[in-house]
């Protein structure tokens, strides 16, 4: 079973403030990425994994989805989610993605954000879902990016290490052996998994999907003049962006 972290009260405490908790999606400085990742969704059968308060999985259904399930292991965030959404084609479900089941063809869309780097079988699960979708169905999905989480201490690096121009440096060690990350992050040791971007691409070929498109999100020189603090963000990718098809 995976580690369930969000049940922790410091932990939920402390990601409920952050900025894409607090504003939605909007608070998501790569959301404008991921729309254009994203098919048109009238009609469609979703799944949103990893759904958290819910908020992709309402506004699916406000551009037209037929229907959402939205699947989180954590109870607090599935409470939330449903004291949120008053909508009945909208559907929650406490499960662990380390252990899914879903049924055959029954979706046309998988979408899951900053989820899958939380799976100990990510070869598991991507089996399950290619079988969950139908003919011409899509899977798009957002992961912290291998070269961000390879370190087994990733942080900023500045001073003498850093870069004689004074910029700060990401470290990058450890990246070709895969496995187990512990990183601290409003608690101690919130447990990941890093596979190399090789890994995560060739891991959905093998099962049958075909790559449509790959995204190392990097923010627009209009959201750093609005949010200068994510000029950091141009300094190493922090997020890795997948849209596949059956």
């Amino acid at each position: 079973m995976a580690q369930n972290i969000y049940d922790d009260p410091e932990f939920l405490a402390g990601y409920s403030r952050i900025p894409r908790q607090v504003l939605g999606l909007e608070g998501a400085p790569e959301w404008p990425a991921i729309r254009a990742l994203l098919p048109d969704l009238r009609g469609k059968r979703v799944v949103d994994l990893g759904c958290g308060f819910g908020w992709a999985s309402r506004w699916m259904r406000e551009q037209g989805a037929a229907s959402v399930l939205g699947i989180d292991i954590s109870q607090s965030m599935i409470a939330r989610a449903r004291a949120d959404t008053a909508d009945p084609a909208i559907e929650y479900r406490i499960d662990d993605l380390d252990t899914l089941s879903l049924p055959d063809q029954r979706f046309d869309l998988v979408y899951s954000a900053l989820a899958f780097h939380y799976v100990a079988d990510f070869g598991r699960l991507v089996r399950t879902l290619r079988g969950a979708l139908a003919s011409a169905g899509q899977l798009v999905f957002t992961i912290e990016h291998p070269i961000y989480m390879a370190a087994a201490n990733p942080h900023w690096i500045s001073g003498e290490a850093a870069d004689q121009r004074g910029r700060k440096t990401w470290p990058v060690n450890g990246y070709a052996m895969e496995g187990e990350r512990r990183t601290d992050w409003f608690v101690k040791g919130v447990l990941k998994y890093h596979r190399t971007l090789a890994t995560t691409l060739n891991t959905l070929i093998d099962a049958g999907f075909r790559i449509q498109r790959v995204s190392e999100f990097a923010p627009t020189p209009g959201q750093v003049q609005q949010t200068p603090s994510l000029a950091e963000e141009l300094e190493r990718p922090m997020l890795l962006l997948v849209s596949a098809n059956t």
